[in-house]
């Protein structure tokens, strides 16, 4: 069941709601009883887990490895630098 995020707009109340897609969605504010409870927007969380899934995936190229492997190319460029070779 998804979770459904509200607010009123009389008295600042916010609460998350977990409600079925069916229900229709509330109304009535529980702090204050105002009528402009409203569902707001906001963004969907969600967490890969079970077998299959690691840590590591998806995550930005920014680690240690893929900084020294530039570093080796760089390293291996001079060897070719005639432009003779199609190693590049």
């Amino acid at each position: 069941m998804p979770i459904y995020e509200y607010r009123c707009p009389s008295c600042g109340f916010q609460k998350e709601h977990l409600q079925k897609m069916s229900d229709e969605p509330l109304s009535t504010c529980p702090s204050c009883g105002g009528s402009g409870y409203a569902k707001l927007l906001s963004a969907a969380g969600f967490q890969l887990k079970g077998s299959g899934w690691y840590a590591t995936d998806f995550k930005g190229s920014n680690s240690g490895g893929g900084s020294s492997s530039s570093n080796t190319s760089t390293a291996a460029a001079p060897s070719c630098a005639g432009g003779g070779c199609a190693c590049h």
